[in-house]
Parts: structure tokens; C-alpha cells; sequence
């Protein structure tokens, strides 16, 4: 290969007399005889119309295929699945949504490596295609950049989907009527683009590109405007650069670099999610990353944005006042960031800093460091013998930093939540939701629906719920989720009986149930796993190969044993 040869992995595709027939297969799709000399940047398009998240992508990714040829490559694109976690909520459906993660990196990795393309543009507007995409960027080690499809425009009334869930809460509790809880149906979701709040889609998408993996402001742009659509072009001429320059994910995705991710999402305020996404993407990346690291940088690293799920404004609100980026100059200033890490537009993250304006004054959406809305972060990693590898608290302090309570168990989310539609919650309560971890599930749901519920019903402040399922974004009030050994697993949140007294505590980082080391052996040795519900198919390879959620949830192949 010469030295003016782009082509590290389409050469071995398309050249020689041996390849003709996969010139001649090209040539059917729409390859010219000049294509054949250009790098080839796969254009992975998470378009469907399963969700408003995705439904708009399959024009973001004509323009990224049309600018990275204009810019000396061959745009293919290919497309890969996503499902919707608003659509799948509070159904069996849900468990497919953490497990559809591993399936797009694993069908991303697939398309890129058989077709050989020499770089990669990868677009996605939904909570598990965005990680999803990065890791397979990780994998592949090709020259790539992310797109974020972007943020859907408000709601009336500002309202958004997680509106929608707690006024389910609202009409259980007769705070409104059916006529009220249609209204809110019909206006919520307006049109193309990814929940409205600082909730997993929009966290992602800011630790990405605080990450360094999508260029400068793609996190803060609505996902109809031409701000979109010029990013995805800037995307086509960026990724051939960085093929020119041989610029590869592994040399932006430093551990320094996954620390930056983490600052910008605790000062965002932003979903638990981000921590298992995070853990999974540092995998992927050969880069060391644990739960520790979370609870380290929180300590010196504020919450600064009033955004939802638990404050005011939604994204569309903050992109009006410049998006993340003024905010990750702040934190830059003030030492908070590794200014040094490289980044997909080929410059350092300083360097793409340098020149960006701060908020204009009167803003209340992005606080100063001299009043924050909370001064460590809101994502607390607690430890105790309910969680003895961990479990992730989002608390804010609006909701109190401790809890005491007496546990009232459910074996599944449906269970849970038609005991708080019924009325069968009290204040004072400690809902535990178990068996809905990675394995028991299988797919660790999200618990959207009951937390929803909750908040709805006026009990966001009167009690708390825990479990090894994990939590939606818009999830808010003092809930404790991915619980980690889980309940499937032989994890102690499976010993928790209705009545034990459970305490949660967010600033000595513990979470306990008040029962003896001796009673908790006991109730071990009498314990038994519930069947499984899913005995065949995706859910019970990702069941038998996922790894805790302290660890990402990851799926962990066996060993392969070269002497066998």
C-alpha cells in the first residue's frame, strides 16, 4: 500500500483479478469505477420507524454519506435495529431493550468488518443504539465519528414522555380525569427526536461527545433543524480526516477521556444509565473503569444544570442558551477536564474549547460553582449488605439524602407497580422490585413505570424504592437501582422479606437491611432461584453471558482454550 493509499481494509475487498466479483456485486449498488480508489466509511443508520427517536435518521444519514464522498470517500450506507424503551415500558417487552445494546454492536461490528470498510459514521437517537454505536467504534479501532440524531422539540405545556408516565400516576390517584390524561397523550410527543429531559438519550449524547467521540455541539441540537443537518456533514468531512490522518477511537477513548465523560454527565445532572453505558464502552475500549471512579470524580465535580428528569428545563431550553459546550469550558477552567484528550475533529478538546462563549447572563438552566444545585454528585454508588458489589443511587438532595423504611418486596415491575395503582403503598415505604436484574429478567428493565407512578401519585418524597433492574432517565425521586450481586444471582436483595427495615444512606454511601449476618445465612440456605421466563432465543444467550451490572452488564463469551 502506498503511502497515498487510504484504503487500509477496502483494498483487500475490491483490488486484484480474484475480486472481481465483489467489484462486480459493488458495481450493482452504485459504484463507480473512481469509487473503487476512494476509502469506503460505512454510514451505520439506526433509522426506523419503531420510535420518533429513530424516524428521522434515514435523511441525517444520506447527508453524511453525500459529504464524506464529496470529501474523497464512498459513503455506504447499511442499517442496523433499534427498539424503543417509551414504547416497550412496563411490558415483557422492555427486557429486550438493555440486550438490544450488544446486539447493534455486535451487528455494527459485523457489516464493518465483512464489508471492510475503512472508516465509520454511526448514527443514533435512542438510549442503546448511542453507546452501542460506540462500542462497536471501540472494537473495530477504525477511524469513526458518532452522530446524535438529536433532541425532540417540547411537548405543549413543555411536556415530554415522562409527563405522560406520571400522569398514569396522576389519573390512579384521581388528580385527573380521563379527558385530563388524553390531553396529555395526544400532545406529548410532537415529533421526531430522543426524550426531551436530561434523560439517557441526551446524557449519552453528552458523554460521547465529552468523550471526544462526536464533534464539538453535536449533543445540543434538535434533531429537525439545520443545525442536525450540517453536523452530520461536518461529520463526512471529519471521519476522512481522521482516515487521512489515521486517527483511531482508541486514541480518543483514553481512560482520560472516560473521565471527562463522567465529569460532564454528573454536572448535567444526567441518568444512571450513563454508569453501566460507560462501564461498557470503557470495556470494549481496553480501558480501566469502574464503579470507583464514579464516586471519586463525584466528590470534587458538582451538579450544575437545572434540568429534568428532577429540576426545571428541558434540552431544547439549555441548546437555546449554547448547549453543553459553555459548561464543559467551565469545567475545563476550573480544572475539572483533561483538556489534553484527542478528539474527532483531530484537535484536543482544549483546543475545540478555546474560543467558546460562556452563557448569557440571566440564564438559570447552568448554575455557577458558587451555588450549585447540589455541590458533589448525584449519582451515589452505595455499598452494604443489601449491595455488597454496589448499587447506583441518582439523589439530587431534593428528595433527602437518607431513608429509612420498611421493605415491601415484589418479585417483578408489573407487581410493583399495580401495588402503588392500587393504593397499597404507604409513606414509609421501601419498594423492592427484584428478579429483574441482567440475568433474572433477563435484560435488567427499567422501572420508569413505577417510579412514574410514584412521582404521580404525590409519594416522590414519602418513599423510596430499590432494585437490580435499573431505571429510565426520566426516573426521579430517591430510587436505588442496578443492585449488584442481583437476586437471580444469589445477591442479598433476594433475602429482603416485607417488613425488614432498610436504610439508604447517600452520604456514607450505604445501603443495609437491619437483619442479622446469622438470620441473612439462613434465609441463603433456604433460598431457591425462580424458574426463569425465558427458556430459548436472544434473551437466554444474553442471560447466560451477561456479566453484573457493576461490571457494565456486558456480555462475556467463555474462554476460548487454544490447547483443547
Amino acid at each position: 500500500m502506498s503511502k497515498k493509499d487510504l484504503r487500509r481494509y477496502s483494498r483487500i475487498v475490491v483490488d486484484g483479478v480474484e475480486q472481481a466479483p465483489s467489484r462486480a456485486m459493488l458495481r450493482a449498488v452504485g459504484f463507480s469505477e473512481d469509487d473503487f480508489n476512494r476509502p469506503q466509511v460505512g454510514i451505520a443508520s439506526t433509522w426506523s420507524m419503531v420510535t420518533p427517536c429513530n424516524m428521522h435518521i434515514a435523511g441525517l444519514a444520506d447527508e453524511a454519506a453525500k459529504a464524506a464522498s464529496e470529501a474523497g470517500g464512498k459513503g455506504v450506507i447499511f442499517n442496523t435495529i433499534s427498539v424503543s424503551d417509551g414504547i416497550s415500558m412496563g411490558t415483557p417487552g422492555m427486557r429486550y431493550s438493555l440486550v438490544s445494546r450488544e446486539i447493534i454492536a455486535d451487528s455494527i461490528e459485523a457489516v464493518v468488518g465483512a464489508e471492510g470498510f475503512d472508516g465509520l459514521i454511526a448514527i443514533g437517537g435512542c438510549d442503546k443504539n448511542m453507546p452501542a454505536c460506540v462500542m462497536a467504534m471501540a472494537r473495530l479501532n477504525r477511524p469513526a465519528v458518532f452522530v446524535y440524531g438529536g433532541t425532540i422539540k417540547p411537548g405543549a405545556k413543555r411536556r415530554d414522555i415522562v409527563s405522560v408516565f406520571e400522569a398514569v400516576g396522576a389519573r390512579s390517584g384521581g388528580l385527573i380525569s380521563d379527558a385530563e390524561l388524553l390531553e396529555v397523550e395526544r400532545t406529548a410527543i410532537p415529533g421526531p427526536g430522543a426524550c426531551g429531559g436530561m434523560y439517557t438519550a441526551n446524557t449519552m449524547a453528552s458523554a460521547i461527545e465529552a468523550m471526544g467521540m462526536s464533534l464539538a455541539n453535536s449533543s445540543a441540537q434538535e434533531a429537525v433543524s439545520d443545525q442536525k443537518l450540517d453536523d452530520c456533514r461536518r461529520a463526512g468531512r471529519a471521519v476522512m480526516h481522521l482516515i487521512r490522518e489515521d486517527i483511531k477511537p482508541r486514541d480518543i477513548m483514553t481512560r482520560e477521556a472516560f473521565l471527562n465523560a463522567i465529569t460532564v454527565v454528573i454536572a448535567l445532572a444526567g441518568s444512571t444509565n450513563a454508569v453501566l453505558h460507560l462501564l461498557a464502552m470503557a470495556r470494549e475500549a481496553e480501558v480501566e473503569l469502574s464503579l470507583e471512579d464514579f464516586t471519586r470524580i463525584g466528590a470534587n465535580v458538582p451538579v450544575l444544570a437545572d434540568v429534568k428528569p428532577s429540576g426545571k428545563y428541558l434540552m431544547s431550553e439549555l441548546i437555546a442558551i449554547g448547549g453543553i459546550q459553555p459548561l464543559m469550558k467551565r469545567l475545563l477552567d476550573k480544572g475539572l477536564l483533561h483538556g489534553e484528550c484527542m478528539t474527532v475533529t483531530g484537535k484536543t478538546l482544549a483546543e475545540n474549547l478555546a474560543d467558546v462563549a460562556d452563557y448569557p447572563d440571566g440564564q438559570e438552566i447552568v448554575r455557577d460553582f458558587d451555588r450549585p444545585i447540589k455541590a458533589d454528585s448525584h449519582l451515589a454508588v452505595l455499598y452494604g449488605n443489601v449491595a455488597p458489589e454496589g448499587a447506583v443511587a441518582k439523589i439530587t438532595g431534593k428528595e433527602g439524602l437518607r431513608f429509612e423504611g420498611s421493605a415491601r418486596v415484589f418479585h417483578s415491575e408489573e407487581e410493583a407497580l399495580r401495588a402503588i395503582l392500587d393504593d397499597s403503598i404507604n409513606a414509609g415505604d421501601v419498594i423492592v422490585i427484584r428478579y429483574e436484574g441482567p440475568k433474572g429478567a433477563p435484560g435488567m428493565r427499567e422501572m420508569l413505570s413505577p417510579t412514574g407512578a410514584i412521582m404521580g401519585k404525590g409519594l416522590g418524597s414519602e418513599v423510596a424504592l430499590i432494585t437490580d433492574g435499573r431505571f429510565s432517565g426520566g426516573s426521579h425521586g430517591f430510587v436505588v437501582g442496578h443492585v449488584s450481586p442481583e437476586a437471580a444471582a444469589g445477591g442479598p436483595i433476594g433475602l429482603i422479606k416485607d417488613g425488614d427495615v432498610l436504610r439508604i444512606d447517600a452520604e456514607s454511601k450505604e445501603i443495609n437491611v437491619a437483619v442479622s449476618d446469622e438470620e441473612l445465612a439462613r434465609r441463603r440456605a433456604a433460598w431457591k432461584r425462580p424458574v426463569s421466563p425465558v427458556q430459548r432465543g436472544v434473551l437466554a444467550k444474553y442471560r447466560n453471558e451477561v456479566s453484573s451490572a457493576s461490571e457494565g452488564a456486558v456480555t462475556i463469551p467463555p474462554a476460548w482454550d487454544d490447547q483443547a
